[in-house]
């Protein structure tokens, strides 16, 4: 399978930013709908965002609230995930991952393909 690999995570403090980023091998996003997850610890792995292989993009509204941004680069095949406005309660590990078109973009179920994940936590 396709490695995915995640950077940009990190400690910060409430209302900073992250971008994440996640590179993927040549052409993947441009063939895959790629997700953004996130998982607390004693929590179940959340859907934070989407981005279509077209670019059309999906968000956990609950989660992103107007804070999140997904985006892409094909030329670089990497997947963006912009967070402002940072909580406490963003504090998780935060996952790429990738889909085969036309599957649904919440479902964890849809994605095949996941990087190993880059830790995110905010201090109030």
């Amino acid at each position: 399978q396709a490695q995915l690999v995640e950077s940009g995570g990190g400690m910060v403090q409430a209302g900073e930013s992250l971008r994440l980023s996640c590179k993927t091998p040549a052409r993947t996003v441009m063939w895959y709908n790629m997700g953004w997850f996130r998982q607390a610890p004693g929590k179940e792995r959340e859907f934070v965002a989407a981005i279509s292989r077209t670019g059309s993009t999906t968000y956990n509204v609950d989660t992103a609230k107007g804070r999140f941004t997904i985006s892409k680069d094909d030329r670089k095949s990497t997947v963006y995930l912009q967070m402002n406005s940072l909580l406490p309660e963003d504090t998780a590990v935060y996952y790429c991952a990738a889909a085969q078109p036309g599957s649904p973009a919440a479902v964890p179920e849809s994605y095949s393909n996941w990087g190993q994940g880059t830790q995110v936590t905010v201090s109030s």
